[in-house]
């Protein structure tokens, strides 16, 4: 009886810390790395929010490069006790498949918290080309078979995801023009030197307002906010075609499940605020709270899926 009690109370005592660091966390500032500077603003669209209903500076730190491998990794490896963070994009789930020597597991170093934004691409074209929807490109890309192009934003990207996906749901035979950036990549449609591009729609918007580029589609498996009267490629008749492009926070893999729940039960009330919903519609983010299970099963179904996206699509790894 006397051993039975001491391992018991052996045990309580090793169990005893964790809970007592989940029930006073935070009681310091909190970090949260940023894989990539185009999510950067979502995170500090909630930045400010989330310091308030926690009581502890949120301090955001950009750790950009290699696809946000290198974000990924530091937090992977840091002590998982809530205070190191990870802001990715949904390219954490292309990753494994395009970098060859990655020093984290994808799906068991990091853990979700909650989606924040979904980000659509839209399908943009030079207005001079004259297509005036979906079904007029992909006409005009089938009568030439391995003659026309479209650009993404580097290899792996979301734009080049979102084009791979677009390009086996058409069946169609396209060359791929990878670019240094976004930037690069519009400035080629619209000078007409490649055929179309997906682009965060943030970046595209203004151009499109001006009708400096057109608007098709977008890639997502629904509208954008800020463009209501584009249909999304699938609604255009491409099924499988869309790219579900999200920033999420992520945590370092046994971080206590109660500041897991504590971060999202504070992200959801931060989401639903209008001042916040204002904020991401401005870079044409929409809210996209999501329970942490959710979270890790949707990472876990990408993985599966760009794997097989990557194979079809002869995407070699780096």
């Amino acid at each position: 009886m006397r051993l039975l009690i001491a391992a018991l109370a052996l045990a309580l005592a090793g169990t005893a810390p964790l809970r007592a660091d989940a029930q006073s966390w935070p009681d310091k500032p909190v970090h949260i790395i940023v894989a990539f500077t185009p999510t950067d603003v979502i995170a500090r669209s909630v930045s400010n929010e989330l310091s308030a209903r926690l009581g502890q500076p949120v301090i955001i730190e950009n750790r950009p490069g290699a696809g946000g491998t290198i974000a990924a990794a530091q937090v992977a490896k840091s002590a998982p006790d809530g205070y190191t963070l990870l802001v990715n994009s949904s390219g954490h789930t292309v990753n494994p498949w395009i970098y060859t020597t990655l020093s984290y597991d994808t799906a068991n170093d990091l853990k979700g918290v909650t989606i924040l934004a979904r980000q659509p691409n839209v399908l943009v074209v030079s207005p001079e080309r004259g297509w005036k929807t979906v079904g007029d490109l992909v006409n005009q890309v089938k009568a030439q078979p391995g003659k026309m192009a479209f650009a993404s934003a580097g290899v792996g990207s979301a734009t080049h995801m979102n084009g791979e996906k677009f390009k086996v749901a058409a069946g169609i035979d396209i060359l791929h023009v990878p670019y240094k950036g976004t930037p690069e990549a519009l400035n080629d449609v619209m000078g007409g030197r490649v055929d179309y591009f997906f682009s965060p729609v943030v970046s595209a918007l203004s151009l499109v307002r001006d009708k400096r580029l057109m608007a098709l589609a977008v890639g997502s498996p629904q509208r954008a906010s800020v463009l209501p009267d584009v249909p999304t490629t699938e609604e255009a008749g491409y099924k499988g075609s869309a790219y579900n492009y999200w920033a999420g926070l992520l945590a370092p893999a046994g971080t206590p499940p109660a500041v897991i729940e504590r971060l999202n039960k504070e992200l959801v009330a931060v989401l639903a605020l209008p001042e916040v919903k204002e904020r991401l519609a401005k870079i044409g983010g929409d809210p996209a709270s999501t329970s942490p299970a959710e979270f890790d099963a949707l990472v876990v179904r990408e993985l599966k899926e760009n794997g097989e996206l990557v194979k079809a699509a002869g995407i070699k790894a780096q």
